[in-house]
């Protein structure tokens, strides 16, 4: 496609609320994932060693 200004290439021709915003939520969901799965490693990590405290 060719888009004859910058305000036309993010509008995309009408359907830039949807493809700017599919690909803010993918960003946003590759960054929290590693986090999240960080925790929760953390967490598995705290329960082992206390299971095997006992």
């Amino acid at each position: 496609m060719n888009w004859g200004s910058t305000g036309e290439f993010f509008a995309m021709g009408g359907y830039g609320l949807y493809v700017w915003g599919s690909y803010i939520a993918c960003a946003l969901l590759m960054v929290i994932e590693p986090l999240l799965a960080r925790h929760r490693h953390a967490q598995a990590r705290r329960a082992a060693a206390h299971l095997n405290e006992e």
